[in-house]
């Protein structure tokens, strides 16, 4: 289970579309609502990615994709070596080494 969120999300859609629309500068945004500078200007960034605004970072949508694929290659790396044990066992038991 992932910890709380500090900050609501309610609150980071607006402090977002704040930030975007205004004129003013993220510090003084954040400063007004009472988010520190650099969680704000980490929110308007993936929201800029997420919109196809900055092709440097990933959308949150491949960020998921990304973890979903890396708990899968785990676990498939975890099959596989309790695979591979399991054939070393059984070969020892026919009396057939198996080489690594």
């Amino acid at each position: 289970m992932s910890a709380p969120r500090k900050y609501p999300l309610e609150l980071r859609e607006w402090a977002v579309r704040l930030a975007l629309e205004s004129d003013r500068p993220i510090a003084q945004i954040a400063a007004d609502l009472g988010i520190h500078r650099e969680a704000l200007r980490t929110w308007v960034r993936q929201a800029q990615a997420d919109a196809g605004q900055r092709s440097e970072q990933l959308s949150s949508a491949e960020r998921e994709e990304l973890k979903r694929l890396r708990k899968e290659n785990n676990e498939l790396k975890r099959a596989n070596e309790i695979l591979k044990a399991a054939s070393t066992f059984f070969a020892a038991e026919l009396g057939q080494p198996r080489t690594k």
